[in-house]
């Protein structure tokens, strides 16, 4: 294969034109070219320049060798053998019992394929229910402020990710392309082709759903089993591998199996004190805490695409922004959703947590963004001595944010103007770029000071983070953006700690995915839980396990 970069195309063009441009560049005949794929597609919008579109393809040819040999100058170009990502093929052994995995999200949803597709016929449990009636669920609470604690944006089939923008970019590094074998995965089940290759791939909440549903049925199609509304209630560590207590609608069952994954998710508390309680070793970690800001879209599109905002081939314009403010504490964006609405996103009664979530089209009127400021075990520990401090810090910000919002699931919102005054800051001077916003939260809000939600030093981090954006995105900090909070579960606040195996303190149970503090989204979720299953099918071709 010839790897070939910076291929051009205006915006109007269509991705057939790449064609003729492949063949101009390894000067062959179109008959001569074989077949040939996107790798990537990237915006390249610099002042000045006309908007054109960047991509990197691999081609197959005929007469590779002699083709490459011929070619005059190779300049953004590469020979590279295909090296898509490897999974051992069962040998045949059997356990007594099969593999179990907890938790349906990405992380519990790649593992339990591969497991499945080695004929290892796993069994999944995961609290929460089918992605269907999940859906169901969640706009009830919405509309009408019923929360189902176990099946809420955070807990059921698909995981947190699947009320969310669906984003798909990961930096995680995948010399082994095991990104882009999830990414076919997906197109696989669903998926639109496009996230092969865009630089900034998303899904969307609404076709997300499908792309669960079709995962799941392929892996009940190869023998494995999934129980949905079963939680898992307890571990015990036993001479012949770990017994397993559930509940699932009030029936209590012992499951016994050699070797579980843990893909939990960042929001199962209650499991984390199970599993610190059943002697797994684990450690507070770093994460970060802020509220969802929000502008028209239409203003992120003119800042960011200028003249060309609007054009059909760019959609809707997404950001990404950062600040160190003096005192060394980070402030970011974190899962910007263009086109999308702010989510109430609660798992648990009297505690009021937002997200953000797009559809596919992301045409809602507003983009929204999390503003994070990030936290360490210091700046928590005074909520508690141990390794769930973080835990205690979460929902004390959650149970504020429901106060202020007048305790009925209400999102208490600070306009930016008035939340930059409450902290002593000078609102940027000059026209602002558009009037107040319509704040979109999905079970609706309650203006209130939401410098009462976030400790002092946060909350005045988070307002020079704004100014500080300011700079590089004029009127970001404009009086009439919205705030809501509050953002507290962008990742895990504990880390269950691992080998170079993946194994934890407790034999044969694999922490994975966000939950067990190894990843940040569904992408590097999903990755994990590939390497853990990889690695444990290596560990049984190989002979262990009682071979």
């Amino acid at each position: 294969m010839i790897r070939i970069t910076q291929l051009k195309l205006s915006i109007e063009e269509p991705i057939e034109a790449l064609e003729p441009l492949i063949c101009k560049r390894l000067k062959i005949q179109k008959k001569d070219l074989i077949r040939w794929e996107i790798l990537r597609r990237s915006l390249d919008a610099r002042r000045g320049h006309a908007f054109v579109f960047s991509y990197t393809v691999e081609a197959e040819v005929a007469n590779e060798a002699a083709c490459w040999k011929r070619l005059p100058q190779k300049k953004d170009m590469e020979l590279r053998e295909e090296t898509p990502a490897q999974f051992p093929a069962h040998s045949g052994y059997r356990s007594k019992e099969r593999p179990v995995v907890v938790g349906f999200g990405p992380a519990g949803m790649f593992c339990a394929l591969v497991l499945a597709r080695a004929g290892l016929c796993p069994i999944v449990l995961e609290r929460g229910r089918r992605v269907e009636e999940r859906a169901q669920d969640v706009e009830r609470f919405w509309k009408e402020h019923v929360l189902q604690p176990e099946s809420n944006v955070q807990f059921g089939e698909g995981g947190a990710g699947t009320f969310s923008d669906g984003k798909l970019n990961t930096l995680v590094k995948d010399k082994e392309g095991l990104g882009r074998w999830v990414l076919r995965e997906m197109v696989q089940a669903g998926a639109p082709e496009e996230i092969l290759y865009d630089s900034k791939p998303h899904i969307g909440t609404d076709r997300l759903r499908e792309v669960v549903r079709g995962i799941r049925q392929e892996i009940e199609n190869l023998g494995g089993e999934i129980r949905f509304e079963t939680k898992l209630e307890d571990v015990e560590d036993i001479s012949q591998g770990l017994r397993l207590s559930t509940v699932s609608h009030g029936v209590r069952n012992n499951l016994q199996a050699e070797a579980v994954f843990l893909g939990i998710g960042h929001s199962a508390r209650d499991t984390f004190a199970m599993l610190k309680k059943a002697g797994l070793l684990m450690e507070p970690k770093p994460f970060a805490v802020g509220l969802r800001i929000e502008h028209p879209q239409s203003f992120v599109d003119h800042l960011q695409y200028r003249e060309y905002a609007g054009h059909p081939a760019l959609g809707a314009a997404s950001y990404k922004v950062a600040y160190t403010e003096p005192g060394g504490r980070g402030v970011y964006s974190f899962c910007m959703c263009p086109g999308g609405l702010v989510v109430a996103s609660a798992s648990e009664e009297g505690e009021m947590v937002v997200n953000g979530m797009s559809n596919y089209r992301r045409d809602e009127k507003n983009a929204n963004s999390a503003i994070l400021v990030t936290v360490t075990p210091e700046d928590y520990q005074k909520y508690g001595e141990d390794e769930l401090a973080g835990v205690a810090f979460q929902r004390c910000l959650e149970r504020a944010a429901y106060r202020l919002g007048g305790s009925d699931w209400r999102a208490p919102v600070q306009y930016v103007g008035d939340y930059l005054k409450g902290q002593g800051l000078e609102v940027p001077k000059g026209q602002p770029p558009f009037s107040e916003v319509e704040p979109s939260c999905t079970s609706g809000w309650k203006a209130a000071e939401l410098g009462e939600v976030l400790p002092e030093e946060l909350a005045h981090s988070l307002g020079l983070g704004l100014l500080g954006f300011e700079k590089s995105m004029p009127g970001f900090a404009s009086a009439g953006a919205a705030l809501t909070g509050v953002e507290s579960r962008s990742s895990s606040p504990v880390r269950m700690l691992r080998d170079a195996a993946m194994n934890s303190s407790i034999p044969g149970l694999y922490p994975i995915g966000e939950g067990a503090g190894y990843a940040g989204g569904i992408m590097s979720a999903a990755m994990d839980g590939l390497k853990a299953a990889r690695m444990y099918l290596r560990k049984l071709e190989g002979g262990a396990c009682g071979m």
